[in-house]
């Protein structure tokens, strides 16, 4: 299994692909509703939280339009109290990488691709997150929705990290996540490799249904299908 156009930049999304964070965020969206006054075991608490599996990979504070579509009010509250509960968590438990993710970093870089990171956590999220990885030195761009405009599914934001990256050509981009949501912005923004990574809480399926053109159990396996080079097809014989 390869890639026939030579990869350049790699979109990575971050929570539930790069970081094993998927019960914090979780916890956090729970905790935010429940402000609002949506609280576990009732049926407004089981459509919200369906409606956050659903919208994975999605701007946070969309998500919460979504579950209080008539009120911007309690979606901007209940948004504000997500992020303070999931940094909250950061400071109290870490972040920890998913298995193989800083290896397949390192071997990506060394090749020459470039790597962005892009996420649905807001700018001040995303920069929380970045410090308590220290990964300064494993990624040349990080991306909120804040940055590009809109986040998934749109292609804003792997449209921002081509033009910042001075990336010639979308064709050179493969785009990696656990959600729908990632499938659909590769395949909007052009890219034509959509690779579904199955660490998420998105299945198999899902992913294809989204678009996605590869899919790997983990990202161990990311350097080998980006790194590869293709087989060109071989020449048809021709009778005499």
């Amino acid at each position: 299994m390869t890639i026939a156009t030579p990869v350049k930049l790699l979109c990575l999304d971050l929570a539930g692909t790069t970081i094993g964070d998927i019960a914090m965020v979780e916890r956090a969206f729970a905790e935010a509703i429940a402000t609002q006054g949506i609280v576990p075991g009732t049926s407004a608490y089981a459509r919200a939280m369906v409606h956050v599996h659903r919208s994975r990979g999605c701007p946070k504070i969309d998500v919460f339009r979504g579950i209080f579509p008539t009120n911007e009010a309690q979606a901007q509250a209940a948004n504000l109290t997500f992020e303070r509960a999931y940094e909250g968590a950061i400071q109290r438990a870490g972040l920890v990488p998913q298995p193989g993710v800083v290896e397949a970093l390192d071997k990506i870089r060394a090749s020459g691709v470039k790597i962005a990171l892009i996420t649905g956590f807001s700018r001040a999220t995303l920069g929380r997150v970045l410090s308590a990885l220290n990964w300064i030195d494993k990624v040349d761009l990080a991306i909120s929705p804040d940055d590009a405009g809109r986040g998934r599914p749109f292609p804003d934001m792997i449209l921002t990290a081509v033009l910042r990256l001075g990336i010639d050509d979308v064709r050179h981009v493969a785009v990696a996540g656990d959600a729908e949501s990632d499938m659909l912005t590769a395949r909007r923004a052009g890219a034509p490799t959509a690779i579904g990574i199955l660490t998420g809480v998105h299945s198999r399926e899902r992913l294809l249904t989204g678009g996605a053109t590869h899919t790997l159990d983990s990202h161990a396996d990311l350097p080998t299908l980006l790194l590869t080079p293709a087989i060109p097809p071989q020449p048809t014989p021709t009778s005499h």
